[in-house]
Protein backbone atom coordinates (compact mmCIF):
# COMPACT_ATOMS: atom_id res chain seq x y z
CA UNK A 1 0.00 0.00 0.00
CA UNK A 2 2.82 2.42 0.87
CA UNK A 3 4.64 1.80 -2.41
CA UNK A 4 1.39 2.52 -4.25
CA UNK A 5 0.89 5.73 -2.24
CA UNK A 6 -2.50 4.62 -0.97
CA UNK A 7 -3.32 7.21 1.69
CA UNK A 8 -6.16 5.51 3.59
CA UNK A 9 -6.89 1.90 4.52
CA UNK A 10 -10.45 0.94 5.38
CA UNK A 11 -10.81 -2.22 7.43
CA UNK A 12 -14.36 -2.98 6.39
CA UNK A 13 -16.85 -5.49 7.73
CA UNK A 14 -16.93 -6.78 4.15
CA UNK A 15 -14.12 -8.98 5.45
CA UNK A 16 -16.94 -11.25 6.56
CA UNK A 17 -17.68 -11.98 2.89
CA UNK A 18 -14.24 -11.82 1.27
CA UNK A 19 -12.19 -13.44 4.06
CA UNK A 20 -14.58 -15.39 6.29
CA UNK A 21 -16.71 -16.77 3.45
CA UNK A 22 -20.03 -15.47 4.75
CA UNK A 23 -22.92 -14.31 2.56
CA UNK A 24 -23.32 -10.92 4.25
CA UNK A 25 -21.55 -8.63 6.70
CA UNK A 26 -24.06 -9.24 9.48
CA UNK A 27 -22.20 -12.03 11.38
CA UNK A 28 -19.01 -9.94 11.75
CA UNK A 29 -18.21 -9.05 15.35
CA UNK A 30 -16.35 -6.24 17.08
CA UNK A 31 -13.70 -8.79 18.00
CA UNK A 32 -13.23 -9.61 14.31
CA UNK A 33 -12.83 -5.93 13.47
CA UNK A 34 -10.38 -5.38 16.32
CA UNK A 35 -8.27 -8.39 15.27
CA UNK A 36 -7.94 -7.23 11.67
CA UNK A 37 -7.39 -3.60 12.65
CA UNK A 38 -4.57 -4.55 14.98
CA UNK A 39 -2.94 -6.69 12.29
CA UNK A 40 -3.13 -3.87 9.72
CA UNK A 41 -1.80 -1.37 12.24
CA UNK A 42 1.29 -3.50 12.85
CA UNK A 43 2.06 -3.63 9.14
CA UNK A 44 1.22 -0.02 8.34
CA UNK A 45 3.35 3.06 8.95
CA UNK A 46 1.98 5.52 6.42
CA UNK A 47 -1.76 5.32 5.76
CA UNK A 48 -4.71 6.58 7.75
CA UNK A 49 -6.68 3.67 9.24
CA UNK A 50 -10.48 3.68 9.19
CA UNK A 51 -12.42 0.80 10.78
CA UNK A 52 -16.06 -0.25 10.47
CA UNK A 53 -18.20 -0.76 13.52
CA UNK A 54 -20.13 -3.92 12.60
CA UNK A 55 -23.82 -4.78 12.67
CA UNK A 56 -25.66 -3.87 15.91
CA UNK A 57 -22.46 -2.72 17.62
CA UNK A 58 -23.69 0.88 17.88
CA UNK A 59 -27.42 0.40 18.40
CA UNK A 60 -27.17 2.36 21.66
CA UNK A 61 -24.90 5.24 22.65
CA UNK A 62 -23.28 3.06 25.30
CA UNK A 63 -22.52 0.27 22.82
CA UNK A 64 -21.23 2.75 20.26
CA UNK A 65 -18.80 4.34 22.71
CA UNK A 66 -17.59 1.01 24.09
CA UNK A 67 -17.05 -0.63 20.72
CA UNK A 68 -15.50 2.44 19.11
CA UNK A 69 -13.06 2.55 22.03
CA UNK A 70 -12.15 -1.10 21.37
CA UNK A 71 -11.15 -0.58 17.73
CA UNK A 72 -9.50 2.80 18.36
CA UNK A 73 -7.27 1.33 21.08
CA UNK A 74 -5.92 -1.34 18.72
CA UNK A 75 -5.07 1.05 15.91
CA UNK A 76 -8.07 2.65 14.20
CA UNK A 77 -7.88 6.41 13.70
CA UNK A 78 -11.54 6.82 12.70
CA UNK A 79 -14.64 4.65 12.86
CA UNK A 80 -17.26 4.18 10.15
CA UNK A 81 -20.94 3.69 10.91
CA UNK A 82 -23.85 3.10 8.54
CA UNK A 83 -27.11 5.00 8.48
CA UNK A 84 -28.60 8.47 8.21
CA UNK A 85 -29.83 11.38 10.27
CA UNK A 86 -30.76 9.11 13.17
CA UNK A 87 -27.04 8.63 13.85
CA UNK A 88 -26.58 12.32 14.69
CA UNK A 89 -26.54 11.95 18.46
CA UNK A 90 -24.05 9.09 18.29
CA UNK A 91 -21.82 11.06 15.90
CA UNK A 92 -21.78 13.98 18.36
CA UNK A 93 -21.04 11.78 21.36
CA UNK A 94 -18.22 9.92 19.62
CA UNK A 95 -16.68 13.14 18.31
CA UNK A 96 -16.83 14.80 21.72
CA UNK A 97 -14.93 11.81 23.08
CA UNK A 98 -12.12 12.14 20.57
CA UNK A 99 -13.32 9.57 18.04
CA UNK A 100 -13.55 10.87 14.45
CA UNK A 101 -16.51 9.46 12.52
CA UNK A 102 -17.19 8.56 8.90
CA UNK A 103 -20.85 8.04 8.06
CA UNK A 104 -21.71 5.55 5.30
CA UNK A 105 -24.91 6.40 3.39
CA UNK A 106 -26.79 5.12 0.37
CA UNK A 107 -26.52 1.35 0.08
CA UNK A 108 -25.57 0.34 3.61
CA UNK A 109 -24.84 -3.41 3.60
CA UNK A 110 -25.77 -3.87 7.26
CA UNK A 111 -29.35 -3.02 6.18
CA UNK A 112 -29.40 -5.42 3.23
CA UNK A 113 -32.55 -7.14 4.47
CA UNK A 114 -34.35 -3.82 4.79
CA UNK A 115 -33.43 -2.94 1.20
CA UNK A 116 -34.31 -6.38 -0.12
CA UNK A 117 -30.84 -6.91 -1.56
CA UNK A 118 -27.84 -4.97 -2.81
CA UNK A 119 -29.62 -2.39 -4.95
CA UNK A 120 -29.08 1.13 -6.26
CA UNK A 121 -30.32 3.72 -3.76
CA UNK A 122 -31.72 7.25 -4.16
CA UNK A 123 -33.18 6.57 -7.61
CA UNK A 124 -35.68 9.45 -7.44
CA UNK A 125 -35.33 13.16 -6.73
CA UNK A 126 -37.30 12.73 -3.51
CA UNK A 127 -35.04 9.94 -2.30
CA UNK A 128 -31.94 11.89 -3.34
CA UNK A 129 -33.09 14.94 -1.39
CA UNK A 130 -33.68 12.76 1.66
CA UNK A 131 -30.15 11.38 1.40
CA UNK A 132 -28.79 14.94 1.11
CA UNK A 133 -30.75 15.86 4.24
CA UNK A 134 -29.25 12.86 6.05
CA UNK A 135 -25.78 14.01 5.00
CA UNK A 136 -26.48 17.50 6.30
CA UNK A 137 -27.70 16.16 9.64
CA UNK A 138 -24.64 14.01 10.32
CA UNK A 139 -22.24 16.71 9.12
CA UNK A 140 -23.92 19.18 11.48
CA UNK A 141 -23.47 16.58 14.23
CA UNK A 142 -19.72 16.42 13.58
CA UNK A 143 -19.12 13.74 10.95
CA UNK A 144 -15.61 14.10 9.53
CA UNK A 145 -16.11 12.04 6.33
CA UNK A 146 -19.07 10.91 4.22
CA UNK A 147 -19.00 7.65 2.26
CA UNK A 148 -21.61 7.13 -0.47
CA UNK A 149 -22.29 3.68 -1.86
CA UNK A 150 -24.30 2.68 -4.91
CA UNK A 151 -26.04 5.96 -5.70
CA UNK A 152 -26.46 7.84 -9.01
CA UNK A 153 -23.32 9.61 -10.21
CA UNK A 154 -25.25 12.89 -10.36
CA UNK A 155 -26.02 12.62 -6.65
CA UNK A 156 -22.40 11.83 -5.76
CA UNK A 157 -21.38 15.03 -7.55
CA UNK A 158 -24.13 17.08 -5.87
CA UNK A 159 -23.13 15.95 -2.39
CA UNK A 160 -19.41 16.52 -2.98
CA UNK A 161 -20.19 20.06 -4.15
CA UNK A 162 -22.59 20.71 -1.27
CA UNK A 163 -20.00 19.76 1.39
CA UNK A 164 -16.71 21.24 0.14
CA UNK A 165 -15.08 21.03 3.58
CA UNK A 166 -15.92 17.36 4.19
CA UNK A 167 -14.22 14.56 2.22
CA UNK A 168 -16.89 12.66 0.28
CA UNK A 169 -15.74 9.18 -0.70
CA UNK A 170 -17.55 7.08 -3.28
CA UNK A 171 -18.01 3.43 -4.10
CA UNK A 172 -20.37 3.26 -7.02
CA UNK A 173 -21.14 6.98 -6.67
CA UNK A 174 -19.47 8.38 -9.80
CA UNK A 175 -16.03 9.89 -10.37
CA UNK A 176 -16.73 13.36 -9.03
CA UNK A 177 -16.54 12.55 -5.35
CA UNK A 178 -13.37 13.52 -3.48
CA UNK A 179 -12.03 9.98 -3.38
CA UNK A 180 -12.85 6.33 -4.03
CA UNK A 181 -12.81 3.07 -2.11
CA UNK A 182 -12.84 -0.51 -3.39
CA UNK A 183 -12.59 -3.86 -1.64
CA UNK A 184 -9.01 -4.92 -2.33
CA UNK A 185 -10.03 -8.47 -3.28
CA UNK A 186 -12.38 -6.99 -5.90
CA UNK A 187 -9.82 -4.67 -7.47
CA UNK A 188 -7.25 -7.49 -7.58
CA UNK A 189 -9.68 -9.83 -9.34
CA UNK A 190 -9.92 -12.26 -6.43
CA UNK A 191 -13.72 -12.20 -6.29
CA UNK A 192 -15.34 -14.96 -8.31
CA UNK A 193 -18.81 -15.01 -9.79
CA UNK A 194 -20.91 -11.89 -10.18
CA UNK A 195 -19.24 -8.64 -9.12
CA UNK A 196 -20.78 -5.23 -8.56
CA UNK A 197 -21.04 -2.81 -11.47
CA UNK A 198 -18.64 -0.39 -9.79
CA UNK A 199 -15.78 -2.92 -9.62
CA UNK A 200 -12.80 -2.84 -11.96
CA UNK A 201 -10.18 -5.59 -11.98
CA UNK A 202 -6.87 -3.69 -11.99
CA UNK A 203 -4.88 -6.93 -11.75
CA UNK A 204 -5.99 -7.95 -15.25
CA UNK A 205 -3.74 -5.27 -16.72
CA UNK A 206 -0.59 -6.40 -14.85
CA UNK A 207 1.95 -9.21 -15.06
CA UNK A 208 5.08 -10.40 -13.31
CA UNK A 209 6.28 -10.45 -9.74
CA UNK A 210 5.28 -6.83 -9.09
CA UNK A 211 1.74 -7.32 -10.39
CA UNK A 212 -0.02 -6.65 -7.08
CA UNK A 213 1.92 -3.45 -6.40
CA UNK A 214 1.42 -2.37 -10.01
CA UNK A 215 -2.33 -2.99 -9.74
CA UNK A 216 -2.53 -0.86 -6.60
CA UNK A 217 -0.51 1.87 -8.30
CA UNK A 218 -2.81 1.74 -11.34
CA UNK A 219 -5.85 2.03 -9.09
CA UNK A 220 -4.35 5.04 -7.29
CA UNK A 221 -3.48 6.76 -10.58
CA UNK A 222 -6.93 6.08 -12.10
CA UNK A 223 -8.66 7.57 -9.06
CA UNK A 224 -6.37 10.59 -9.13
CA UNK A 225 -7.01 11.34 -12.81
CA UNK A 226 -10.71 10.39 -12.52
CA UNK A 227 -10.51 7.76 -15.24
CA UNK A 228 -11.93 5.41 -12.61
CA UNK A 229 -14.76 4.98 -12.10
CA UNK A 230 -15.56 5.25 -15.81
CA UNK A 231 -19.10 5.56 -17.10
CA UNK A 232 -19.55 1.79 -17.22
CA UNK A 233 -18.80 1.59 -13.49
CA UNK A 234 -21.39 4.21 -12.50
CA UNK A 235 -25.15 4.56 -12.31
CA UNK A 236 -26.43 7.17 -14.74
CA UNK A 237 -29.86 8.20 -13.43
CA UNK A 238 -31.33 11.61 -14.12
CA UNK A 239 -32.74 13.06 -10.91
Amino acid sequence: MELAEIDTILIGDSLGMVIQGRDSTLPVTVEDMAYHTEAVRRGNSHAFILTDLPFMSYATLEDGLKNAKTVMQVGAQMVKIEGGAWLSELVTVLTRNGIPVCVHLGLTPQSVHVFGGYKLQARTREAADQLIADCQAVVDAGAAVLLLECVPAQLGKEIAERFPNIPVIGIGAGNETDGQVLVVQDMLGLTFGRVARFVRNFMKEQAGETAIIDALKAYHAAVQDQSFPAKEHTFQVEL
